[in-house]
């Protein structure tokens, strides 16, 4: 098969995967099947932690959340790269894991297992995991959220996020305003493939956000930034983001 064609029709697995999770779980699951959900959007930057895994390219992005028992679901989601330099020229970047969330007394807490795969590329991918908890103040919600990849050769050490956001419902509209501010850091083996989640080593990254939701549609405009400065702040500074997606 041609090179050209064989990335197309990986690119194309790729994305198509998350929604496979979803049409392949099992009838023992079929109790739970009235609360699968999924989403598809289009944004113009695939943004995470203040890097942009796109290289600043628009992106398509879906998701899908297939509940297996009470607080625990499998979660899959996939977003085009178009050969991201970033992540070693890889055409996507697929998330597959678990989730489990807890409420109590207006807290909930949360914790979840990801592996990253990236299709196109070789040697790419990596773990992580990640807790969390939030509350209610009011109207407004208060998260504080850790994840941590352990020592892995693909990203040249271990990695360290700590991140807190809060959001909050605009009263009588379909407005929601959000803001967040993450620290990443971790111990460093390989420095070249750890620039891959820490171009200028520790660094902070923060953001906010105006979404709107009306029915089953979405829109979003987010600013982003980050503390990295010299030659890793390409596609790590200032942005502007928007998106628009649907529930499924």
């Amino acid at each position: 098969m041609p090179f050209a064609i064989w990335r197309r029709t990986e690119l194309r697995g790729a994305l198509a995967c998350g929604v496979a999770l979803a049409a392949s779980a099992s009838p023992s699951l079929a109790q739970y099947s009235d609360g699968i959900s999924a989403t598809v959007e289009v944004a113009s930057d695939e943004r995470r932690r203040g890097l942009s895994w796109s290289d600043g390219d628009p992106v398509v992005h879906g998701s899908v959340s297939v509940p297996v028992a009470e607080g625990l679901s499998l979660d899959g989601s996939a977003v085009s790269l178009w050969h991201s330099r970033r992540h070693g020229g890889a055409d996507a970047a697929l998330d597959l894991g678990p989730s489990y969330v807890r409420e109590s007394g207006g807290w909930r807490i949360s914790a979840q297992g990801r592996y990253h795969l990236f299709p196109g590329a070789s040697g790419q991918g990596y773990g992580e995991i990640g807790a969390g908890a939030g509350f209610l103040i009011g109207p407004a919600t208060v998260d504080f959220n850790a994840s941590y990849a352990p020592r892995q050769a693909s990203i040249g050490g271990d990695n360290l996020y700590l991140s807190t956001s809060a959001s909050a419902g605009v009263p009588g509209t379909p407005f929601t305003l959000s803001a967040r501010a993450g620290h990443s850091s971790g111990a460093v083996r390989d420095p070249m493939k750890a620039a891959r989640l820490r171009p200028d080593g520790a660094y902070w990254d923060y953001g906010v956000s105006v979404d709107y939701f009306k029915g089953r549609w979405f829109a979003g405009l987010r600013y982003a930034d980050s503390s990295i400065e010299g030659p890793g702040r390409r596609h790590a500074g200032a942005s502007l983001i928007g998106r628009l997606g649907l529930s499924l």
